[in-house]
């Protein structure tokens, strides 16, 4: 048990109960909301936000079970009131979440944009994580393997990497192991269960690798 009570599991990260499934997870796999003074349920995708936390697997289906079916005012024990695009809101916030934590990495020296600088640093051992364009070329994307026992991360778009590396768009990208790395993981981990990737509206569109 962690301070207070709180569960743990073996890695020491605190654990917590989805009101959906009922399971009790890693707290970095769930998103936290709570009850705005308004009776408004948000979503706190830092978890800093005061009132009593709700949790919710970090996956599109079982938020929308929860905004639907009641069971965020089961959870508050009150009449709450949810908006019908929760879901929405949620993948927003986490998009915007890893888009600022890559282009902190970008500022720190962390990451690099564009196929030649990314293939670079494969080839020198140096990234950690590979970042794709969900919407780019799927023959160019291909042509970069991801890092031996690293990560592949490609359900971003190409406009959202180019905000994260002050671009237009940006096909290509790469991050060092440290600083940010491991919260862009978790976060674009949790993005992926609430992102519908709409994969044959990237077949055959071509974009060029900036």
């Amino acid at each position: 048990m962690g301070r207070g009570g709180r569960p743990k599991d073996k890695a020491g990260e605190p654990e917590r109960k989805c009101i959906v499934t009922g399971e009790v997870a890693p707290r970095g796999g769930l998103v936290r909301f709570v009850v705005g003074p308004d009776e408004q349920v948000v979503p706190d995708i830092l978890g800093k936000l005061p009132g009593r936390g709700m949790w919710v697997s970090a996956q599109r289906s079982a938020i929308t079970k929860a905004a639907t079916k009641g069971l965020f005012s089961r959870a508050a024990k009150a009449k709450v009131k949810v908006s019908a695009d929760l879901a929405d809101v949620v993948e927003n916030q986490l998009a915007r979440r890893v888009v600022d934590l890559i282009s902190l990495s970008r500022k720190s020296g962390h990451a690099v944009a564009g196929y030649e600088k990314v293939k670079d640093w494969l080839v020198k051992e140096q990234a950690a994580i590979l970042l794709q364009a969900s919407d780019g070329s799927e023959r160019g994307k291909t042509k970069l393997r991801p890092p031996y026992g690293g990560k592949h991360i490609d359900w971003l778009t190409a406009d959202e990497l180019g905000l994260a590396f002050g671009r237009q768009t940006v096909i290509h990208g790469a991050l060092a192991s440290g600083g940010l790395a491991q919260r862009v993981v978790e976060d674009a981990q949790r993005l992926k269960g609430v992102r519908e990737i709409a994969v044959a509206g990237a077949i055959g569109k071509e974009k060029t690798a900036r």
